[in-house]
């Protein structure tokens, strides 16, 4: 995996210049391979898949907000030659993508957000169980009960479930603290860019509502909702949420360089 500004990614390079590029951002956790290959490897499209700092092979701390991250894949952009791009995140990886689109607009041809909100609230147990090494398991079995439902494929909550308990405590805390601390109910109405907003109808992480609310607030935004999907659609779903996305990117006006 290539890496700039400390920040590995993985490059998939299937696009024409005339489309704009992709960059993955995950969620909570996460690395690259919170996106499945359907989409990390979408036809026609030049993506980065990133680990954000501190998660996957990306080195040092993680950080604690939103705007830090926000900060960090402006500078993996100027590392990689990127003037602008078009932003699809998972969960915290939507806030990010979100304040991009806010403080960073030269930068944003569109966001698409997948399982997120203009907040994200952690419940204080569930911080409070992360934060502490000998109750981080805890933490980690609530989060599990609300991403997943009965229709979640038992490797994929098995995955998962190996995933989160592997990660370092403080990495995971620090997520979750930027996610409680992220809220920008108030600023929606300034994004100008293209937004696809993607849930899944039974996410218990973050509620439907959470997506109408920023389908309703951000001028021109589109909601798709996927029948029976939880809070881990993009994996739950691969294939349909590519093709979304995939619709999406067509849709974007692009003018390389500008």
């Amino acid at each position: 995996m290539p890496i700039a500004a400390g920040i590995h990614y993985f490059l998939h390079e299937g696009g024409s210049p005339t489309k704009p590029p992709l960059v993955l951002v995950h969620g909570a956790g996460g690395d690259h391979l919170s996106w499945p290959p359907e989409i990390r490897r979408l036809a026609d499209a030049r993506i980065f898949t990133i680990d954000l700092p501190g998660h996957g092979r990306s080195k040092g701390p993680g950080l604690q907000l939103v705007a830090d991250y926000a900060d960090s894949v402006v500078g993996l952009m100027d590392a990689a030659g990127l003037s602008r791009a078009v932003f699809v995140g998972h969960a915290l990886g939507g806030a990010i993508a979100l304040t991009l689109a806010i403080d960073h607009p030269e930068r944003v041809a569109g966001i698409g957000l997948i399982s997120t909100g203009p907040y994200l609230p952690i419940a204080s147990s569930v911080l409070e169980n992360a934060a502490n090494p000998a109750t981080f398991s805890l933490a980690v079995q609530s989060l599990l009960e609300l991403m997943h439902i009965p229709y979640t494929a038992k490797d994929l909550k098995d995955q998962l479930s190996r995933h989160l308990s592997s990660i370092r405590p403080t990495l995971f805390h620090g997520d979750l603290r930027a996610c409680d601390q992220f809220d920008v109910t108030d600023r929606l109405d300034a994004i100008r860019a293209p937004v696809l907003v993607i849930c899944g109808t039974d996410d218990q992480l973050t509620p439907r509502r959470y997506s109408e609310s920023l389908s309703g607030q951000i001028p021109g935004a589109a909601l798709q909702t996927i029948d029976g999907a939880g809070h881990l659609v993009q994996l739950e779903q691969p294939r349909r949420v590519a093709g979304l996305l995939s619709v999406f990117l067509i849709s974007i006006p692009y003018i390389p360089g500008k």
